[in-house]
């Protein structure tokens, strides 16, 4: 049985952010989330515990000595935007996130490109997350197999697992999803900590010098790792895809918005320092390195923790796969009370009060590029760097929007000052540039076809909408 919420938000942009609360609840779950269970949500979709282990010597092998510098100019750049966001946030409480921002704000072409950006960019990244999943799940599978004859298990199962399990507690329950989501990051990043840390008092209270002479490194070496490391803190702001199901949600959503882009943010930085740091002496560099905790638990003097800490990412990489399907069926939900997106999808689960149709698209959407790639013989590693970096694309996209959509929204309501001027210039910059960085230098095959890729993907989409609002206008005969 389900029911049909719809709501249709004020259209002034100075609404009262308590009634709007309640106006925009579409049939989801009231006050079922506390704050810590808030930050869960976006914590979970940048999955700070697989950036370690895969982001970080990618970014090693543009910055260099850098890394750390680069995360740290990253987690600059994704605050400012993070302010953005959650000056909106502090007034809205729609399940549609950063699309219902830019809808209060923006003509309407530039609302409907930030939905559909939002919504490829969510379910690219569970996509790619799926992907990290297979190729972890290898690291333990193919020992079994080569040394106890346990039957190989296809990756095409592994995608199946991951996408159905990440939909089946998506429909269910919210809450349950959240909790097991903070379990799982919180207890990653805590190993991944300890052994940085550990690395750190091996080699003494001193600083490395090597990461703080600039005058040594490549500032273009640097600016190419810094848009790397912005991939590191995409999702950020999927808190605010959970509206009223947040307790307190004008206050909670825009902390965590904020907290998960600092926390993240910190650990990436003394986790590249500390990476960099431990594979100084090493004899594979960091960015050849395709499981670098094992070596540097086995450098920390606790070796135990590198299996451990791979069980961990595993994991993680199924959490983020959960919170990117929850935050894709959530901005699906408003696309669809807003004709962007069929109108079946406007109802949810009055047992479960979850967008039960909506979640189950977007497993099923998540899982069927991950699933063609793992046909077509493609590693879960490349699938992850692949999707990942389509995944991208969307987030800038989006964030750039809501930069440019926070400056008209503050200038309408007359409340414009210089120094959101120079916030959401900043910010919106900042996005430009990470954009450009993707054409040039030009990267190799297949990923100089992306930007197409996803160009063709947002003009196909706003033709089917253009032509389905004017099949809608059309008086039947």
């Amino acid at each position: 049985m389900h029911q049909d919420t719809t709501a249709p938000p004020p259209e002034h942009p100075s609404y009262d952010g308590a009634k709007l609360a309640a106006a925009e609840s579409f049939g989801l779950r009231h006050n079922a989330l506390s704050p810590l269970e808030t930050l869960a949500q976006s914590v979970s979709t940048i999955a700070p515990s697989t950036s370690p282990q895969l982001t970080i010597p990618l970014v090693f092998v543009l910055a260099g000595q850098g890394t750390a510098i680069a995360y740290l100019i990253a987690m600059g750049l994704m605050i400012l935007v993070g302010f953005c966001i959650a000056a909106f946030a502090r007034e809205s409480s729609s399940p549609g996130s950063l699309y219902s921002y830019t809808r209060r704000s923006l003509p309407p072409i530039f609302s409907s490109i930030t939905a559909l950006a939002l919504f490829f960019a969510y379910i690219t990244t569970a996509s790619a997350v799926i992907g990290g999943f297979v190729a972890f799940a290898y690291i333990f599978l193919n020992p079994l197999h080569a040394r106890f004859g346990v039957p190989h298990i296809p990756a095409i199962v592994l995608v199946i697992v991951a996408a159905a399990i990440a939909g089946f507690v998506a429909y269910h329950d919210v809450k349950v999803s959240a909790r097991l989501m903070l379990y799982i990051e919180g207890i990653s990043v805590t190993l991944i900590a300890i052994v940085t840390v550990a690395l750190l008092l091996r080699h003494g209270f001193h600083f490395d010098h090597p990461q703080l002479h600039l005058a040594t490194m490549s500032p273009r070496g640097i600016g190419l790792g810094v848009m790397l490391a912005i991939f590191s803190f995409v999702g950020f702001e999927s808190a605010t895809t959970l509206g009223s199901e947040a307790r307190n949600p004008l206050r909670s959503i825009p902390r965590a918005v904020i907290q998960s882009a600092i926390l993240a943010g910190v650990f990436f930085v003394v986790a590249g320092y500390g990476e960099v740091l431990g594979f100084r002496n090493s004899s594979i560099a960091l960015g050849d390195s395709s499981n670098p905790f094992r070596y540097l638990s086995t450098q920390a003097g606790i070796p135990f923790l590198g299996p451990i800490i791979d069980i961990g990412v595993l994991i993680s990489m199924f959490a983020a796969t959960l919170a990117c399907v929850i935050a894709a069926s959530r901005v699906l939900l408003l696309m669809a009370h807003h004709g962007l997106a069929p109108q079946r999808l406007t109802h949810t689960n009055t047992t479960h009060e979850t967008p039960g149709e909506a979640s189950i698209l977007a497993a099923l959407l998540a899982f069927l590029p991950a699933a063609g790639l793992a046909l077509h013989g493609t590693s879960g590693a490349d699938i992850y760097g692949w999707m990942g970096t389509l995944a991208v694309y969307g987030f800038l996209t989006a964030y750039g929007l809501v930069a440019v959509a926070l400056a008209f929204h503050l200038q309408h309501s007359r409340r414009l000052s210089f120094g959101y001027i120079l916030l959401t210039s900043v910010a919106t910059l900042a996005m430009l540039l990470a954009m450009a960085s993707n054409f040039y230098p030009v990267p190799p095959a297949p990923l100089r076809y992306f930007p197409y890729l996803y160009a063709a993907y947002l003009a196909t989409a706003l033709l089917w909408l253009a032509f389905t609002n004017k099949q809608s206008r059309t008086p039947s005969l």
